[in-house]
């Protein structure tokens, strides 16, 4: 039975077809039929289907029989396309013995292409390089060929010519999956040991886990332990994956399945952890698990306060389905209350706001984005600051480390000056140059984490007319010299608009900041004073000037000391007006730190 099973995975760029070939995987294999079948049947969210991408990743039970006669089970486990989820795709290759690695036939190799082989193959899988799109106008399948077999040093007769499109070459494809990629090696003789690689929430089931069994069986009725989690549950159900959940009494060595508990909690299910016996199971678990740590964080705050239990609410359905996404209360002055929200990178925050939007109606103001900071204090603590506000200057602080990353840069030649200057700008460390070909290269860069989780990616699209692609993986931290850059209005400081950024930029930053304020907040009836600091001292400053009332209108001549007199009177007026009035910070305000550049 296990000879018979084989499981693969797709790896590739966003957009290079990954979704469209495995719905002609699904239709070629008869798993669904013509009236099931719509295009990326895999992605489920209306937000995958209109951005194109994958993200959450989804796996499905194929059958099919091979020219031998034979019939075999192809279990696909797809992984989501984008950086952010990088961890998520480690563990969805983790339960894979070979990878299909697509390449689009007009645009080539580009960063995640490279980012995600480099992690099927320190997986020792078996790469099945495929060239998409052959049926395109500006398709160069010889050319990209090239580019393939420098890149994995295989031969012209192991890559398989598709058009995921039209259907021409999956047939191959699949013979060669067949082929290929070796069966799975766990024993059923073995203390179980199930890999957890996806998770989702059920709202009538619960938390249900996807498991591939790499050691021993499992059945309903065992008393199961999370070994990460060290937590105890009995086994409700099991069974395999097609686009629908069919129960099955035993899943063995190599098969892929999922697994329900009983359990209400998305935290009892993590994402890499290993499943084995409560009693007898395995003594050591499966490697590579780790704790999903957010990279970047902001605050999340309802536009009507009163809204704020609706947002509660929001966020708590939310997190059944991402367990990702981490969470606490935060209150400003500005503001009022609202949350500090931790996410795995920018793209998984943008998701996290529309899903708030659509699936919630909530209407929300975020905060300006920023990283993690290691703070180290003379007196030998270590404090974790992801809130402006909690970056305390008057404390005696020997140095603050920033989370720095390894990053690649995938562009054509003629943009390597432009795309040099940019990385400049946003203090990136020049590591090295590899060349795919004549035309093509990879810029190896190291950036603080905080200078391309904003707007980096948009900035390297537009200067490269759309051709540079983007990867990175984190790569620790490192001393820097920060600050926190406070905004007072009427010296009162806005802890919202507080920022920490590096000494060298603060000083433009604060300049463009104020500058920005002064046209979107509304005159008042007194001079408006907005100044940026760094602790104690004003680095930038701008006035929004008060709205004046002509009251030496009504003077038609006579003496200067009557009009001077009526001058003194709002003079006075204006000074009291100033000490009790308060300035209302529209919500322009917080878009315009997201477009400071600009």
């Amino acid at each position: 039975m296990k000879d018979n099973i084989r499981n693969f995975c797709i790896i590739a760029h966003i957009d290079h077809g990954k979704s469209t070939l495995a719905d002609r995987l699904l239709e070629i294999t008869g798993t669904l039929t013509n009236r099931e079948m719509r295009n990326q049947t895999l992605d489920n969210m209306d937000l995958e289907q209109e951005r194109g991408i994958t993200i959450k990743s989804h796996a499905v039970t194929m059958s099919y029989t091979a020219k031998d006669g034979k019939t075999y089970i192809l279990n696909l486990i797809d992984t989501p396309g984008h950086v952010d989820f990088t961890y998520e795709v480690s563990r969805s290759i983790a339960a894979c013995e070979g990878a299909i690695l697509v390449v689009d036939a007009s645009q080539g190799i580009e960063a995640q292409t490279l980012s995600n082989l480099y992690l099927a193959m320190g997986h020792d899988l078996e790469i099945i390089p495929v060239i998409n799109k052959i049926d395109l106008p500006a398709a160069q399948p010889e050319h990209v060929a090239k580019q393939v077999k420098d890149l994995i040093g295989c031969i012209d007769s192991e890559i398989v010519y598709t058009s995921a499109k039209t259907g021409i070459g999956v047939d191959e494809l699949l013979e060669k999956i067949i082929t290929a990629i070796p069966p799975p090696q766990g024993e059923d003789e073995n203390p179980l040991q199930a890999l957890i690689f996806d998770s989702m929430y059920d709202q009538f089931r619960g938390a249900v886990a996807y498991i591939k069994v790499v050691n021993g069986t499992i059945k309903q009725g065992d008393k199961i332990r999370m070994f990460n989690q060290n937590s105890l549950f009995e086994v409700e159900e099991i069974g395999i994956l097609k686009l629908d959940r069919f129960k099955r009494d035993v899943l063995s060595a190599g098969e892929v399945g999922y697994l329900i508990t009983g359990t209400k909690s998305a935290k009892d299910i993590k994402v890499g952890d290993t499943v084995t016996y409560a009693r007898n199971g395995s003594e050591l678990p499966l490697p590579g698990y780790q704790d999903i740590k957010p990279m970047v964080y902001s605050g999340v705050f309802p536009v009507s306060t009163e809204d704020y239990d609706d947002l509660k609410d929001s966020l708590e359905k939310l997190k059944l389905n991402d367990s990702s996404l981490v969470y606490t209360p935060e209150s400003s002055t500005a503001l009022g209350f609202g949350f500090r929200v931790g996410y795995l990178g920018l793209l998984h925050m943008e998701i996290v706001h529309e899903r708030l939007e659509r699936e919630y109606d909530m209407s929300v103001i975020n905060t300006f984005p920023n990283v993690t900071y290691n703070v180290y204090l003379t007196s030998g603590e270590m404090e974790v600051v992801n809130n402006p506000k909690d970056f305390d200057m008057s404390k005696n602080i020997q140095r603050v480390e920033e989370p720095f990353i390894h990053a690649q840069i995938v562009t054509l030649t003629e943009h390597i000056g432009a795309i040099m200057k940019l990385s400049l700008e946003r203090r990136g460390t020049y590591k090295g140059t590899d060349y795919l070909d004549e035309t093509r290269v990879v810029l190896k860069y190291e950036f603080p984490l905080s200078e391309v989780i904003f707007d980096f990616f948009d900035k390297l699209k537009s200067i490269s007319r759309g051709y540079a692609s983007f990867d990175y993986e984190v790569a620790g931290y490192q001393a820097t010299d920060m600050v926190r850059l406070d905004i007072l209005l009427n010296g009162e400081k806005v802890d919202a608009l507080a920022a920490i950024i590096h000494k060298d930029k603060a000083y433009h930053y604060g300049e463009k900041i104020c500058r920005k304020l002064k046209d979107i907040i509304p005159r008042q009836m007194f001079d408006c004073a907005i100044q940026a600091a760094i602790g104690s001292r004003i680095i930038s400053r701008s006035t929004v000037k008060a709205l004046r009332k002509d009251v030496l209108a009504k003077c038609y001549g006579g003496d200067i000391s009557r009009k001077r007199k009526l001058l003194e009177k709002q003079k006075k007026g204006k000074k009291k007006m100033k000490q009790i009035g308060s300035v209302e910070l529209p919500q322009e305000a917080f878009l315009a730190l997201l477009k400071v550049d600009e």
